[in-house]
């Protein structure tokens, strides 16, 4: 969104001027700034509010930094001070919730819990109200008929659920000669930050594609969906992907390489919705297809990916050997901390988990070691060697050869029967390395 010029030319203007559906994210860094900083963890507004800090300058200190955004998209046409007025009430009277809302927790007489989940989700708002309204203003003063569809609520005191809410936006809406610029960000009495966290702009595109029944649901990303991260084995070899199902989908999502998020895919998957991933910056090609049944005709490797954010947790226990449902003990101490994990191996007394890196693993592991003989955590990476179709022999041999070539040690493997998803754990030094060393060894799949 903040390269809003590529994405006008590219995408807005460039295609139909009508039955289109636009569901547009802040601009970049807004979110961080209402809330806090995703990777830094940086207080932002939300979090000096929580913790009974002031917040009164980072309140002006956003209108600032909003209207400076304002005023570089001037020549893209916006009207700049129409664009300022709706931001800056929308701000103001944000500001004047945030302080009754900080004198009701002061009376002691409500449950401060609900009133922060309140001020998360009001903040959140506000950045998909900015960009939704600029969006379809700038659309506008290009000469093409645009609705903005405001989903945050924020005038309104009806108590709808986020469908509900979708739901009675679209109810009726004619796009024959108009297309709609609809927020990211959806108010519902479930609260779409409690449920989804900063993952909601795409659950509101998912509810949106399934409540109007389209044909194709886009992302548009900075990036293509691709064989690899460009950014590790090189754009010049990093291929896009063209063709893949919403299995491979959520084998990617596990990893934290979302096509889309993995809540938000589900309602399009099952209402048999085709999914397309294509680069704002590359607009002539197709990008890459998703959809419920492609299964690729030659067995080959569609994606080279993985995380070293990871940690792997082994429980070894000699009492485990012919315990039937000895794990369901394991995984309800890890129910109990709210931990999951993204890889499982067992043997005759082992198990072995890979779970995302976490302060709240700390807990986790004190309370297995209270009960089992031997339990060890180690930080790790872990790689994917992911394909719709995968099922030819030499795939885990390849993969398996090429690592020990390079003498990367293998924690751990995994690979489940229906075979779209082979799993390696390494120690997190050889990360970049071994993406790159598996991206070679498959290389002619990607062509």
């Amino acid at each position: 969104m903040s390269a809003f010029s590529d994405v006008l030319n590219s995408i807005v203007l460039k295609g139909e001027a009508n039955n289109r559906i636009f569901v547009v994210s802040a601009y970049s860094g807004i979110t961080n700034v209402l809330l806090e900083n995703k990777k830094t963890r940086e207080p932002g507004i939300y979090r000096k509010f929580e913790n009974q800090e002031a917040f009164e300058e980072s309140i002006e200190a956003l209108k600032k930094q909003l209207f400076a955004i304002n005023e570089n998209f001037q020549p893209l046409k916006l009207d700049v001070d129409l664009a300022n007025d709706f931001i800056g009430k929308r701000i103001d009277q944000s500001h004047s919730y945030l302080n009754s809302m900080r004198e009701v927790i002061a009376s002691g007489y409500v449950e401060k819990a609900n009133i922060l989940l309140a001020a998360r989700e009001l903040l959140a708002s506000i950045g998909e109200a900015h960009s939704a309204f600029n969006t379809t203003n700038i659309i506008q003063n290009h000469g093409i008929k645009a609705k903005f569809i405001d989903l945050s609520g924020f005038h309104d005191r009806e108590y709808l659920t986020i469908n509900e809410r979708i739901s009675k936006a679209f109810k009726g809406i004619d796009l024959s000669d108009s297309v709609a610029v609809a927020t990211g960000y959806t108010k519902g009495t479930e609260g779409i930050m409690r449920e989804f966290d900063r993952g909601y702009s795409e659950i509101t595109f998912s509810k949106i594609a399934v409540e109007v029944g389209v044909s194709e649901a886009i992302i548009h990303k900075e990036y293509h969906l691709c064989s690899a991260d460009p950014n590790v084995v090189g754009i010049d070899h990093a291929i896009p992907v063209g063709l893949t199902n919403y299995d491979v989908a959520d084998q990617l999502a596990d990893v934290g390489m979302e096509a889309i998020h993995p809540k938000a895919s589900k309602p399009i998957e099952l209402a048999g919705i085709n999914l397309r991933i294509k680069n704002t910056f590359d607009p002539d090609h197709p990008g890459t297809l998703i959809t419920n049944d492609y299964v690729g005709k030659e067995s080959k490797v569609e994606v080279i990916t993985g995380t070293d954010r990871a940690e792997l947790i082994t429980v070894h226990d000699s009492r485990m050997v012919g315990e039937v449902g000895y794990d369901l003990a394991i995984m309800t101490i890890f129910k109990q901390f709210n931990v999951s994990y993204i890889l499982k191996a067992t043997n005759a007394n082992s198990i072995s988990m890979v779970v995302w890196e976490s302060s709240k693993n700390t807990s986790l592991i004190k309370a297995l070691q209270d009960k089992y003989q031997y339990v060890l955590c180690k930080k790790v990476a872990m790689l994917c060697v992911i394909g719709s179709n995968i099922t030819k022999p030499q795939v885990l041999v390849t993969a398996a050869s090429a690592l020990s070539a390079k003498n990367i040690p293998i924690e751990c493997v995994s690979l489940a029967s229906r075979q779209v998803n082979v799993q390696f754990v390494i120690e997190r030094p050889y990360f970049n390395r071994s993406v790159r060393t598996l991206h070679q060894a498959f290389a002619e799949d990607f062509q």
